[in-house]
Formats: C-alpha cells, sequence, structure tokens
C-alpha cells in the first residue's frame, strides 16, 4: 500500500474573497466590503463607501442658501431636523445673526427629540440584525410616538425642511409641551424594557461584548466622534465642548464607555437617549415667550403674507428673496454642532451671490465607516454584522 506525505494529503488553499454589498440583506445602507476570508476568520476587508451618489454639495451651489435646507433633511433621514440646525447655524455665523432666544429653544428641544429618533432606530436596527426582532419593535413603536410630535409640528413625518436661516417656519402647536411631557416616559419606559431584554442575554452579551474594540488613540486618529468615540471612554461632545444655542444653560451628563466594543456603543446610545429626554424636559421649563425669528425687515426671512399681499416693499422683498436668494456677505466660515453620529460640519463660502459658492459637509458617519476594516481584522464573518450595525452608517451623509 502507498503512503503518501502529511503535507500531500493537505489541499492548498488560498483565502476567498466575499462581496458584501451594496445590497446586502444583513448590512443595511449602500456601502460594499470586500472581505477576505481563511475559513470563516476575516483576514482582511476592502471597506467600499459611495454607491448613493447623491452629489449634496454640487446639489447645494445650484439653489439658494435657503433652497439647501431639504437637502440636509437626506443627509442623515434618521435625525432631519439636527442637519437642518446644522445648517441653520453655518449661515446665521457667516451673516453674524443671533436668533432670538425662543428660537433657541425651539431648536434644541427639536434637535433632542430628534437625535432619541436615531438612536432608537440605530439600537432597534443592531437589535434585529442580531436576531432580536421583539426589540426592535419597541424601539420603533418609541420612535413613532415622537415622530407623531414632530409631524404635527412640521407638517412632515421624515424630512421637516423647518428651520430657517434666522429662524424657524413657524411657532410650536399650543399643546406641544403637554405632549411631549406625556409621550417621553413612555418612550424611556420602552427603552428600559430593551435593556432587560437585551443587556444580560447571553447571546447579545457574546454577540457584541469584546467584538469591533477599538482604542481611544485609534478612533481619534480615524477621526471619531460622536457615541462611537464616547464608547472608548473620550468624553468629547460638541454641546459641551463649545456649547452653541443654549446647551451650557442646561445640565445634562455625556455617557460615555470602556472597551471601545459594540456592547458599549449600544449602551452609550440607549444613556444618551435619557440625557436628550432630560435636556428636552429642562427646555420645556425655560422656554421663553417671544419671537422664533428674527425681524422681517432684515431682508433675511420671507415677510407675511397679509403684508406680501397689500404693501409694495414686502411685495418685492418677497420676490427677491425667493428669485435671488438671500445677499450673503463674501466670506467664508466652518461651523459644526453635534449630530446623532457625531460632529456635523459645515463649511461654507460665499462670493455675495444668493447661492453658496461652496457647501461641504463634514459627515460624522464618514469618518466611522473607514475604521470598520480594522475593527472586524481577525473576527469571524458573522462579527461583521454587529460591528456595521453599532457605527450606524447612513447612506446619505456617508456617501462621497
Amino acid at each position: 500500500m502507498e503512503e503518501y506525505r502529511e503535507e500531500e494529503l493537505t489541499l492548498p488553499a488560498e483565502p476567498m474573497l466575499l462581496h458584501m454589498g451594496p445590497s446586502h440583506p444583513a448590512m443595511h445602507g449602500t456601502v460594499r466590503c470586500v472581505v477576505k476570508l481563511d475559513g470563516e476568520t476575516v483576514v482582511g476587508s476592502d471597506v467600499q463607501i459611495g454607491y448613493l451618489h447623491r452629489g449634496f454639495e454640487k446639489e447645494c451651489e445650484w439653489g439658494t442658501w435657503t433652497q439647501v435646507f431639504p437637502y440636509t433633511d437626506r443627509l442623515n433621514y434618521a435625525s432631519p431636523l439636527l442637519n437642518n440646525i446644522g445648517y441653520a447655524l453655518a449661515v446665521e455665523k457667516l451673516l453674524g445673526l443671533q436668533v432670538p432666544a425662543r428660537c433657541q429653544y425651539i431648536r434644541v428641544i427639536l434637535g433632542e427629540l430628534a437625535r432619541i429618533c436615531d438612536h432608537s432606530v440605530c439600537s432597534a436596527a443592531m437589535a434585529m440584525e442580531l436576531g432580536a426582532f421583539t426589540v426592535f419593535l419597541y424601539l420603533v413603536k418609541a420612535r413613532e410616538w415622537i415622530f407623531d410630535i414632530l409631524e404635527e409640528v412640521t407638517g412632515a413625518r421624515v424630512t421637516h425642511a423647518f428651520c430657517r436661516i434666522g429662524g424657524l417656519r413657524w411657532d410650536l402647536p399650543e399643546n406641544f409641551a403637554d405632549r411631549v411631557r406625556s409621550v417621553l416616559p413612555k418612550s424611556l419606559e420602552a427603552i428600559h424594557e430593551c435593556e432587560q431584554l437585551l443587556l444580560r442575554n447571553r447571546i447579545f452579551m457574546d454577540r457584541t461584548m469584546g467584538v469591533g474594540t477599538i482604542t481611544p488613540e485609534r478612533a481619534l486618529a480615524w477621526g471619531w466622534t460622536g457615541p462611537c468615540l464616547r464608547s472608548t471612554g473620550v468624553a468629547y461632545d460638541v454641546r459641551k465642548a463649545h456649547p452653541y444655542l443654549v446647551y451650557e444653560d442646561l445640565d445634562f451628563d455625556i455617557p460615555v464607555g470602556s472597551q471601545g466594543d459594540n456592547y458599549d456603543r449600544f449602551v452609550c446610545r440607549l444613556e444618551e437617549i435619557r440625557q436628550s429626554a432630560r435636556i428636552v424636559m429642562q427646555a420645556l421649563d425655560k422656554l421663553p415667550d417671544g419671537p422664533i425669528a428674527v425681524p422681517d425687515d432684515t431682508g433675511i426671512l420671507l415677510p407675511q403674507k397679509l403684508e406680501t399681499y397689500t404693501t409694495i416693499e414686502r411685495t418685492i422683498q418677497h420676490f427677491k428673496i425667493i428669485m435671488e436668494g438671500i445677499q450673503v456677505p463674501p466670506g467664508e466660515v466652518y461651523s459644526y454642532s453635534e449630530a446623532a453620529n457625531g460632529e456635523l460640519g459645515f463649511y461654507l463660502v460665499s462670493n455675495g451671490s444668493g447661492k453658496p459658492w461652496k457647501c461641504r459637509v463634514r459627515p460624522p458617519c464618514f469618518a466611522n465607516v473607514q475604521a470598520l476594516s480594522e475593527l472586524t481584522r481577525g473576527r469571524l464573518l458573522p462579527d461583521i454584522i454587529p460591528t456595521f450595525g453599532s457605527i450606524n452608517m447612513i447612506g446619505g451623509e456617508c456617501d462621497r
């Protein structure tokens, strides 16, 4: 009987390439990962960002300064109001405008409600991708209650286009404060129920604890911000580090993790929901009376309809704003705010016309998604799913 050496019995094998995305049933969003596998172990991966091709920055250069708002809604469609606010603050900084106190408080309230919605749907998607469908339903339910309020305020359920340069589209409805005070406790109770279902669940813990870990130094090197960075223990939050609107007058904490893994990112978002609710309740108690926008005679906002129809001065003002746009002085500015995924920055350049000469956005999750290859190297193939979900990639803002 012929004998064979052991090395002859071992079949030669090369790493297998697996394409995940850009439309994959286990990974939401338009992104593709070309994964190199040794068995089920991830040897390396090429994360290819940018299959949406929205052309956000070029679209903004063709519209007036005010017409950019609907585009910002679609950057992060899970929390559009935070994008509205960030862009409005950037143009107002370029104009040297300070909006009235009531407008600032309303922006904070609506922005934090939007943050709760964003964190809820991100946590819901991550849980569902690990099989926790009940948690998905609970968290979406918590988000829908707040969506009802935002729809009543803005007139639109998802893409609001509610902010205006120099103010807001209109004031809050009469029953707004009562609605919020009745809904927030229900939403927080749903969050608590999800924590009871998941945080000590052995399957969830095994799939998230110690998976997708990153050190604070590497997170900062990648340009991470938001809950992803704070999960590593770095307590950086634009609302605290560089306060804007009325955040310095409100009391809230910055939740931080210690391991920088999927579990910490999940828990940080749930705790940030509580802090956002805390901010909203304080802002409602301090909400002052007064105007919700700068005066009409500044030439920034459209005049009242009655004056537009009855006075020639306001008719001309209305026509010029619609046809030519707000005349923003020449200059450039960078303005940044704390969006749901981290630091959202707008770099604007004006040549003195009614349209942006340049509108460059610094989307938070673009920097976060860049590190996906590093987070998954050496892990098993199924670990890509919760790691990708914990980063919360939003195609609209991530696409370049």
